[in-house]
């Protein structure tokens, strides 16, 4: 499990049915067997070679997130390793689990921030976008300024520390970023959309107010 505040950068390259991660930045504890979230990904160290460590991946993880891409260009990602129970909860909680790609559709520069503009590359996931939600983009825990298209696009605020010290500085519009909802909402929906009838189906394809009377959340 994660927090989304990314402690370090990484340079990726793909070797045979591993990648390597060369850190850039600041170093930090880590032994084999750990969990180190690669861009948002939850991936375990297998090796550690000075500077550097190697994760196993596999054909799926590569095809469903941007690590495919950016191994074979030597492109720079978020490191974050996994939290600690004494550790602070500086952002949200983070599975390091990828829900879908976004496609960055505008990047504007204000006097003291930055604002990001991202459309789901799946418009299904549009439901988990709250406005002042969070949300998980290459493993940065951020919030969700405004919304539109009923969550398809929505547009994150940067503060200049996420700016300087993430990746997110090297993004142009049309890059694909990974993407992580919140999953407190997650958890929320599969409650709400659990049938009390045992004899019943376990989901229903939506929440009205009639399903959710007819269920006992409503009187």
């Amino acid at each position: 499990m994660f927090t989304g505040i990314i402690q370090s950068l990484g340079k990726l390259t793909k070797e045979k049915n591993f990648l390597i991660i060369e850190i850039i930045d600041q170093s930090f504890d880590m032994q084999i067997g750990d969990s180190i979230a690669v861009d948002g990904i939850c991936l375990t160290v297998k090796e550690i070679l000075n500077n550097q460590f190697k994760v196993d991946v596999s054909e799926e993880t590569l095809k469903k997130t941007t690590l495919g891409e950016k191994s074979s260009i030597n492109q720079t990602v978020n490191l974050e390793p996994a939290l600690r129970i004494a550790d602070r909860l500086g952002g949200h909680i983070v599975s390091g689990h990828i829900d879908g790609l976004g496609k960055v559709e505008n990047l504007e520069k204000l006097e003291k921030s930055w604002l990001l503009k991202i459309r789901w590359q799946n418009k299904s996931f549009s439901k988990y976008i709250v406005d002042k939600g969070s949300i998980c983009v290459n493993g940065i825990s951020l919030t969700i300024a405004k919304s539109e298209n009923k969550g398809e696009i929505f547009t994150i605020s940067i503060i200049p520390h996420t700016w300087d010290n993430t990746n997110l500085k090297y993004l142009s519009i049309g890059d694909s970023v990974n993407l992580e909802a919140d999953a407190l909402i997650k958890y929320v929906e599969k409650l709400l959309l659990f049938e009390k009838n045992k004899d019943s189906e376990y989901f229903s394809k939506e929440i009205s107010s009639n399903w959710l009377k007819e269920n006992g959340w409503n009187k």
